[in-house]
């Protein structure tokens, strides 16, 4: 496989006992994979960085397969990592990221190895590496850091690649330049956030923190009653709750939306008012946004894995329908966001940014 008309993009995703990779050429997807690590092999490593040499290789791995030499590349595109607070968009891996990343990350995360892994095959060929939509995308107003406590100011998590990516497809599907418009996003997944999109920026967000439930976590939970559960039951009940024991997990016994529609399907009343209570927190998530956007909202984006629920979406569309127009773009794709960001560096659509000069 070799490459052609200079739109060749690697994209390099790493998750906790896997590394995603992929192989682009312009807008096809020439090839993929998800390199699974044995979960005793990582677990064997003393810090998550000391992986490094083994998904490096991987990939490395993964690119003798298929064929493609480093020099065949037009660029590399990694998930970015935890850092601290960033603008959306591309930007370059340079020194100040890797040292960032390395010695001061304001997570420790797999998503981390992604630069350091496009950094090292990068320079090794000459190639530019860059982060795209990194998960600490941060562009809050600053009337929105508000939340109550001043020890507690809001932060900015949120499934920035694939709602961006979602709000760039409806606008080019309708002519229309991102920027100009004002979205609404909401992904639904294992974990949901809404999103509020305005003049290119994520403006405001509602997440797990303060907002709907999910397939596995609880959400925003009455403070009072926490504090009281926290007392009797300890810290790790509560973060159990947010990480895998919450949401349809709780009330029915399953994270799993397609078993909870079976059991729709088969007459489960319970089933459906707990879905249907989970499309109800959606949608006040989404009309608490609109007042962020004060009402003018040109579309209302619903995507992610649960996208696929027309059950589900239906219920979001009648509750949310009178704001403005709902369209469903059901999947989450971070691979393809990320080629189709290399591929806007490629094309001159965008500039990236440099890491530590803003």
């Amino acid at each position: 496989m070799k490459a052609g008309q200079g739109e060749f993009i690697l994209v390099i995703n790493p998750g906790s006992t896997s590394t995603k990779v992929a192989l682009f050429e312009g807008e096809t997807e020439r090839a993929k994979e998800s390199i699974e690590h044995p979960s005793d092999l990582i677990a064997g490593f003393n810090h998550i960085y000391d992986q490094l040499p083994l998904r490096t290789m991987a990939v490395r791995s993964f690119l003798g397969r298929q064929g493609v030499d480093l020099s065949d590349l037009s660029c590399i595109m990694a998930r970015g990592g935890i850092l601290p607070p960033l603008r959306s968009g591309a930007y370059l891996v340079n020194e100040a990221m890797i040292d960032t990343l390395l010695h001061c990350p304001a997570q420790l995360h797999a998503s981390n190895l992604a630069a350091l892994i496009a950094d090292e095959l990068g320079r090794s060929a000459g190639i530019r590496s860059y982060i795209y939509d990194s998960v600490a995308t941060d562009e809050l107003d600053a009337i929105a850091r508000y939340s109550g406590a001043k020890e507690l100011p809001r932060r900015s998590f949120s499934h920035a690649l694939n709602t961006r990516a979602m709000c760039l497809r409806y606008a080019r599907e309708y002519g229309a330049n991102y920027a100009d418009l004002c979205l609404i996003a909401a992904h639904l997944g294992g974990g949901i956030s809404v999103n509020a999109h305005k003049g290119g920026r994520i403006v405001d967000i509602v997440t797990g923190e303060d907002g709907p439930f999910s397939t596995e976590r609880a959400g925003a939970l009455p403070t009072m009653g926490l504090i009281e559960l926290i007392r009797k039951e300890g810290p790790e009940k509560a973060l159990a709750l947010e990480r895998g024991k919450g949401g349809l997990a709780s009330y029915l016994g399953t994270n799993s939306a397609i078993e909870v529609e079976k059991r729709i399907d088969a007459g489960d009343a319970e089933a459906a008012r707990v879905f249907e209570a989970l499309a109800y927190q959606v949608a006040k998530a989404i009309g608490e946004l609109a007042t962020v956007l004060k009402g003018e909202v040109d579309a209302i984006i619903v995507t992610g894995g649960m996208a696929n629920s027309k059950r589900l979406t239906g219920w979001i569309a009648e509750r949310v329908g009178f704001i403005a127009p709902v369209a469903v773009l059901p999947g989450e794709d971070e691979m393809r966001a990320l080629a189709e960001g290399g591929l806007r560096l490629i094309r001159g659509q965008e500039k990236a940014r440099v890491y530590g000069e803003e």
